[in-house]
């Protein structure tokens, strides 16, 4: 394992991520984003397309887990959906790439497992890391070789909907660690520290937290709902 990537290990990752619509939307924000990450102690970065993660890279010396999404007519997935996205990922070099490991099939017909075979054959030093969203699509990208499992799509799938990640003291991510033998990254709605330090209690590897840091126009909402309802 990657010695950048072993001090991962009980830390928090700081998803920067702003898509086209977002106020923040920029390569140069999520640089400063993931600089101010690193002053608040996060260990490593999640961030989308290869431009914001050269940005990020010249900004912070952290691992980073890197990500594409793209949406395709023929496919729900969006996150590193073919090997196009692999390949602007390979451009820089982002320590893990994730991808959507949901049992949706991919653009072009193509499956989960024919398409990570194809990936390890033509990047093997390459880490992987598997976007779940029940236990058994965690179990079956283990058994197929991911690097770690994350529980990223809890919630945002048919075969999910209605779970959520925190449920039963966050009973799904109990039986993926039990479950697996990778390393189970912990990621969605993972929105206080009580929650960020009760995942890594229960095993996991390490755990990301995104909107709840870095999406201002959420984290306002929230203040703002609150309000609403204590006026009506």
């Amino acid at each position: 394992m990657n010695e950048n990537v072993e001090q991962l290990r009980g830390k928090l990752i700081v998803s920067c991520q702003a898509l086209p619509n977002e106020p923040l939307h920029s390569s140069f924000i999520m640089g400063r984003m993931a600089l101010a990450a690193q002053q608040g102690g996060a260990a490593g970065i999640r961030a989308n397309t290869k431009e914001d993660i050269r940005e990020i890279q010249s900004q912070v010396q952290l691992p980073v887990i890197g990500i594409v999404k793209r949406d395709y007519h023929d496919s729900e997935i969006y996150i590193t959906p073919t090997m196009k996205e692999i390949e602007e990922l390979m451009e820089v070099k982002p320590e893990i790439i994730a991808m959507d490991a949901t049992e949706a099939v991919r653009p072009g017909g193509v499956t989960l497992d024919d398409f990570f075979k194809q990936l390890k054959a033509r990047y093997p030093e390459q880490l992987w890391m598997a976007d779940c969203s029940t236990v058994e699509e965690a179990i079956h990208a283990d058994a197929l070789g991911f690097d770690f499992i994350g529980t990223t799509m809890v919630g945002y799938t048919k075969q999910s909907k209605g779970m959520k990640i925190e449920e039963d003291d966050f009973a799904i991510l109990r039986e993926i660690i039990k479950n697996v033998k990778h390393r189970v990254i912990a990621e969605g709605n993972i929105n206080t520290p009580e929650k960020a330090k009760r995942v890594i209690e229960l095993g996991a590897f390490c755990v990301v937290v995104g909107s709840i840091i870095t999406r201002p126009q959420l984290i306002t909402r929230s203040f703002a709902e609150a309000l609403d309802e204590k006026g009506q």
